[in-house]
């Protein structure tokens, strides 16, 4: 989603939304993620003033004091950077990959089942089972923070029993455009 992604051409224009529009913001990302409004506030202050950042190929980039905090393509969910993922680890649910798949990671492709199911790669315990379409935070064997987020294209139970296909799409990781932008 941010290959080539170069702020001085593709962004459209920043503008802060009404409030009833942050409130509904507000709303949409308490109920996403796993996180209660104390922990909202300490990332998005209330006093604080939302900027909407339009960018091409309908993605919106959210920020607060100049700092991208969480992005959204077309009406889709809400994710959270990774910088900011890397500050509240509990934000998404937890996929891992093993040591193979990390380069294909990095260059963006997404992540097959069997990166998630090998013994280096780890989902979620059946009771705590993700359906598809869930955000996710993808974690690499021997790394502490997520390498990226993605959204689940199968439930990690279907994951478990194919053990083939695409399992994770992701939307953003390391080194790519999103996450060299620091500031807007």
């Amino acid at each position: 989603m941010f290959k080539k992604f170069t702020p001085s051409t593709d962004i459209a224009g920043q503008t802060p939304p009404k409030s009833s529009v942050q409130r509904s913001i507000r709303a949409a990302v308490l109920q996403q993620w796993k996180i209660g409004p104390e922990t909202l506030e300490e990332i998005w202050p209330k006093k604080e003033t939302l900027i909407h950042v339009k960018c091409r190929e309908h993605i919106s980039i959210y920020s607060v004091q100049s700092v991208p905090l969480f992005f959204q393509h077309f009406d889709g969910p809400f994710y959270p950077t990774l910088r900011l993922l890397h500050q509240y680890p509990s934000i998404l649910p937890k996929v891992g990959i093993d040591r193979g798949a990390i380069r294909f990671l990095l260059a963006g492709a997404p992540m097959m089942c069997p990166g998630l199911t090998s013994a280096g790669g780890y989902l979620p315990p059946s009771e705590e089972a993700l359906p598809k379409g869930t955000a996710v935070a993808v974690h690499a064997e021997g790394k502490e923070h997520a390498v990226g987020i993605g959204i689940t294209e199968l439930s990690t139970e279907d994951m478990r029993k194919l053990n083939k296909d695409v399992a994770v799409e992701v939307v953003t990781h390391l080194g790519d455009d999103l996450w060299a932008l620091q500031t807007l």
